[in-house]
Formats: structure tokens, C-alpha cells, sequence
């Protein structure tokens, strides 16, 4: 059946995580004098980030664990004692500013032009409500998308299924019609699979692509598929 609704994941997938986090935390460490390179700190935080995001997609950890802890395990790593006000502190300030950067990755808006004429297209997120809506109208992302769904508003994270039936039903569009897009390989591809979407995994940072599934490693890529 041919493909109407095309639903985005934000983060690694439009919206260049890596790139403007590393931004943030240079303007959160100077603005509180964190005696830390961010390069080095980067270095730390990257897969502690990562493992922490899975354990918060397996809900085995609360928001508040993940924004505390990632800073906490990644601040002792590199044996620089900060306080716990002062990491929940730099832990707000650092969502507080996120959106102040807004780089997307190449051919972001030339592909979403190219596709919004042939498509209906929408996001389903695992980000934070109050930061991922910034982060689309400072990134001028936010005219390309009919839906937006993030985690938080269904209560459940990819790739529940859960959170799929609820983006198909708010977009009106049925699983055999609609294709997901995203980096992840287990909470984009595989949940968006399990319901019966089609899917193509955005392997922009090189992500390593699993089960064999479609994959592109540019989004230009995507004008072959779609």
C-alpha cells in the first residue's frame, strides 16, 4: 500500500543532538566556572548518556535519575567533585539552554521540503516536553509537522507500542500507510515494525544498522525511498 504518513524521530535523526549539546554544556560550564574541558567531558558523558536513556525507555529510571545521574557518574569519572545542588543546578540550566542552538543536520530542510509536498509528516519523540517544542521552533522545524507526540503526553516511550497506536490515531493514518524514520534501531525501527509500520533507520552518526533494516547514512539518501 503506498506510504502517506511519514513520522520523524527529533533527536540524532533532524535535530543534530551531539553537535548542539556539546554547544550547551560549553555555555553551562563557562557560565558556572566548571574547571572541566567539554571535550573531555564529552568523551565521559556521550555512553553514560546513552545507557541512561535506555534505562529511562525501559522505565527502570525516573526523569529526575536520568538528568541526575548522567552529570553525577560522568562528573566522577573525571574525579571533579561538584555538589548535588550544583549538578541539579547545571542539570536545569543545561535543558534551560538546549534550544538556544539550534543546528540540524545536512539537507534537513531540503528533504522535509521535498517531502511535506508528497506526504503528511509528524514526529514521535522520547525528548522532554518542555524542551523538544523549543527545540523545533528555534530549529524551524515546527511548519513541516501535522503531529507532534513526545513520550511525556502518552505516558509511555518507544517503543512501546503504545505510543505508535496513539501517533497513528492522532495523524489519522493506518500502520500500512505510514513509515517511521529514525536512529535508534530498537526503540524507532523495531517499535514502529512491531505495529505494522514500515521503517528506514537514519544512521547519521554512524550508527550501526541491525536485522538488515533499510538504512541511509544522509538524509539526502532518503529521495531513493521516498
Amino acid at each position: 500500500m503506498k506510504i502517506k504518513h511519514i513520522f520523524f524521530d527529533l533527536d540524532h535523526t533532524l535535530w543534530d543532538f551531539e553537535k548542539n549539546s556539546r554547544l550547551t554544556f560549553e555555555k553551562v560550564f563557562q557560565k558556572h566556572a566548571i574547571g572541566v574541558k567539554v571535550h573531555d567531558f564529552n568523551e565521559i558523558y556521550h555512553p553514560i548518556n546513552e545507557r541512561y536513556w535506555k534505562l529511562y525507555r525501559e522505565e527502570k529510571v525516573s526523569k529526575a535519575e536520568l538528568r541526575y545521574g548522567r552529570l553525577k557518574e560522568s562528573f566522577d569519572l573525571l574525579s571533579y567533585a561538584v555538589s548535588d545542588e550544583l549538578i541539579d543546578i547545571l542539570a536545569v540550566d543545561y535543558i534551560e539552554h538546549l534550544a538556544d542552538f539550534n543546528h540540524v543536520f545536512e539537507h534537513t530542510y531540503e528533504v522535509l521540503a521535498y517531502l511535506v509536498e508528497r506526504y503528511e509528516l509528524h514526529i514521535i519523540t522520547n525528548g522532554f516536553n518542555e524542551i523538544q517544542y523549543r527545540k523545533m521552533e528555534s530549529s524551524k522545524l515546527t511548519p513541516f509537522f501535522k503531529q507532534v507526540i513526545t513520550s511525556e503526553q502518552v505516558g509511555v516511550k518507544k517503543p512501546n507500542p503504545k505510543i505508535f497506536h496513539y501517533a497513528l490515531e492522532m495523524a489519522k493514518a493506518k500502520p500500512e500507510e505510514s513509515m517511521m524514520l529514525g536512529d535508534n534501531a530498537e526503540a524507532d525501527i523495531e517499535g514502529a515494525k512491531m505495529v505494522g509500520m514500515q521503517a528506514i533507520h537514519c544512521r547519521l552518526n554512524g550508527e550501526k544498522n541491525i536485522n538488515g533494516n533499510i538504512s541511509v547514512k544522509s538524509l539526502i539518501e532518503l529521495k531513493k525511498f521516498l
